[in-house]
């Protein structure tokens, strides 16, 4: 299970080694491996620092890195852009993360309605949906358990049915919950998060453990909704500057499609809802 006193920093880059062959590092394979991966050896020569060295970063009895020493042990286990933000965050070289408040402003609700054709909805770094318009709100509306649809992905066997590529879904929403753990200082609802999911859920547990680490961007999704049957979606996610670590999504489909349609009929059958609720 998670824990704050792990050493996050070296178990992260074991990982990351375990994930690159000898061949794909551009090195020869010599003997027998007794597991995959790179030796901490080859990290070492191919970052330019020391076995010793970078065997005590590993074991967490190197607690303070340079920048320099980490750029290059990212590029030697050829991190990606969000693996990379990610270990200098564990390394304590990145910045804080300002807190912001998870009020969504008005102009930011007048975005998410300036989207008529389209779902848009704003997460908090736990993931939990903070505001939506109609589209979203209907759309959403099988997954919302307050919000937490996270909880709702992995604790809640009807997933798997709304979510048709429910194994992709999940893969996809770990690593970018992983990323946000990142965090300094820690957002307080992703830490109760991991451990009532890891706690919970084997599926959950055996992705997590798994470290990989990439910020949701475009995301492919099949939908298959309750109202409005099977829809095939595109997911955008952008940082929303004004309120770091909130999130927009926007969910579209392709012009003219079934999709479409179904899109436009959620939302009007939410406002008519809605209207019914205020008569």
């Amino acid at each position: 299970m998670p824990d704050a006193n792990h050493n996050e920093l070296g178990e992260f880059l074991r990982a990351q080694r375990g994930r690159i062959s000898p061949e794909e590092a551009g090195l020869r394979s010599v003997g027998t491996r007794r597991v995959p991966g790179l030796r901490r050896e080859e990290v070492a020569v191919l970052a330019g620092v020391s076995a010793d060295y970078y065997g005590r970063l590993e074991q967490g009895r190197e607690h303070a890195p340079s920048a320099q020493v980490m750029d290059a042990i990212c590029r030697a286990l050829q991190l990606n852009a969000d693996a990379r933000d990610h270990a200098f965050r564990l390394a304590r070289l990145a910045p804080t993360t300002r807190v912001s408040a998870e009020e969504p402003t008005h102009h930011l609700r007048q975005l998410l309605d300036g989207f008529p054709r389209a779902a848009a909805y704003v997460v908090n770094p736990a993931f939990r949906v903070i505001a939506t318009n109609d589209i979203a709100t209907a759309l959403l509306a099988p997954a919302q358990h307050d919000g937490q649809v996270l909880q709702y992905l992995f604790l809640d066997p009807e997933a798997s049915t709304y979510f048709v590529d429910w194994n992709d879904v999940a893969r996809a929403a770990v690593s970018a919950l992983r990323l946000s753990a990142g965090f300094t200082p820690p957002h307080p609802e992703v830490a109760t998060l991991v451990r009532r999911l890891f706690a919970r859920s084997p599926a959950f547990a055996a992705l997590w453990d798994d470290t990989t680490v990439q910020g949701l961007t475009s995301v492919h999704k099949f939908i298959r909704h309750p109202e409005v049957g099977e829809l095939e979606l595109w997911y955008q996610t952008f940082d929303v500057r004004e309120a770091p670590g909130l999130q927009l999504t926007v969910a579209t489909a392709e012009p003219g499609s079934p999709s479409e349609d179904a899109l436009a009929l959620l939302g009007t059958l939410q406002v008519t809802a809605r209207r019914g609720e205020t008569s």
